[in-house]
């Protein structure tokens, strides 16, 4: 068994495994373990694995238990020290895999690394999913360093740095094992989106350290599942959102950050309705509506992982909103 433990996530990917099996093989097994968590794929998936892909281990679910449960069940098998949560349509470069083993070994409190992301598409631009690392506002909008909404900036070395950040993508993010599952994994109730933002802030909580690594890149095609215009994923984004803002904010101030999301958010809705989405709209009223029906069980989770009062430096005491909408603002600065 090798250190390290390469796990991606496939339903229905055929296509995605194809392209991007081969650049994780060539560049990642001397160092890797390379498994295939199948979340009860319908396609020949299995089989493509199977027959082209030799060195891949396969485990195979029954069910599709989303991004989320999907990982959660997969996980419990990997014996690995440090695992790689990697989408399915995420191409390697050579060398990726070192310079964060390296951030691991010189600090025992890392939980988690990201790479930069590139768009697959555009190599020399930023990627929407964790780009050059991930953090949140004050009211847990999240953005990242080289996206914010949808402004995306180039790659010109402006980020090459290692830091401390909020939040790892799910879309490529290196994890101790033993954390990730000591943890609980991803909430299962979020299915996908924002789970790997509350992962990161409940390890913040239990004051673990998530760093970005800017001498490790990858490229992500990004949108494989759900495109960004689809209610659904809309329906999932506000109510997963507002839902990790009640569970893990500790800053003494929840119920005046919880108004002024309502405001926020009903703003987004009026937006989308505007602009003849009217669907997206609705989505973000279900959302809230999803939130307070399911506010007991939230408030229990937030009991759970701790209620101690903590204002965790990487969170922008600011308003990316305000900022980005208001002012104009096509980037924030980190310090």
């Amino acid at each position: 068994m090798k250190r390290v433990a390469i796990v991606i996530l496939n339903w229905n990917g055929r296509n995605h495994l194809q392209t991007f099996l081969p650049s994780v093989i060539a560049h990642s097994l001397a160092l890797a373990d390379i498994f295939v968590i199948d979340n009860g794929s319908t396609d020949d998936s299995i089989s493509l694995i199977q027959s082209e892909f030799p060195e891949v281990q396969l485990i195979q679910l029954k069910a599709n238990h989303g991004f989320t449960g999907g990982y959660n069940r997969g996980m419990k098998m990997i014996q690995n020290e440090i695992s790689v949560l990697l989408n399915s349509d995420v191409e390697v470069s050579e060398n990726w895999i070192e310079p964060i083993l390296a951030l691991f070994d010189q600090d025992p409190k890392i939980a988690a690394v990201q790479p930069k992301i590139l768009s697959y598409l555009e190599k020399d631009s930023f990627e929407y999913a964790g780009a050059g690392g991930g953090f949140i506002d004050f009211l847990a909008y999240p953005f990242c360093r080289g996206r914010l909404f949808e402004n995306i900036e180039k790659d010109l070395g402006q980020y090459n740095d290692i830091r401390e950040i909020f939040w790892a993508t799910g879309a490529c993010m290196f994890v101790r094992t033993s954390l990730f599952n000591d943890m609980e994994g991803f909430d299962e109730d979020f299915f996908a989106h924002n789970e790997e933002i509350d992962l990161c802030w409940r390890m913040k909580n239990k004051n673990w350290k998530v760093v970005y690594c800017g001498q490790s890149q990858v490229y992500h095609l990004g949108g494989g599942t759900l495109h960004k215009s689809n209610p659904h994923k809309t329906f999932l984004n506000f109510r997963n959102n507002l839902t990790m803002l009640i569970k893990n904010d500790r800053s003494g101030f929840l119920f005046s950050k919880f108004v002024l999301r309502l405001i926020l958010d009903g703003v987004a809705g009026l937006v989308f309705l505007l602009k003849g989405s009217s669907k997206d709209m609705v989505a973000v009223v279900k959302a809230h509506f999803s939130v307070y029906k399911a506010l007991d069980t939230i408030l229990e989770k937030r009991k759970k992982w701790g209620k101690e009062r903590k204002q965790l430096k990487e969170i922008y005491l600011h308003s990316i909103v305000f900022e980005s909408f208001i002012q104009g603002k096509k980037k924030i600065e980190i310090k």
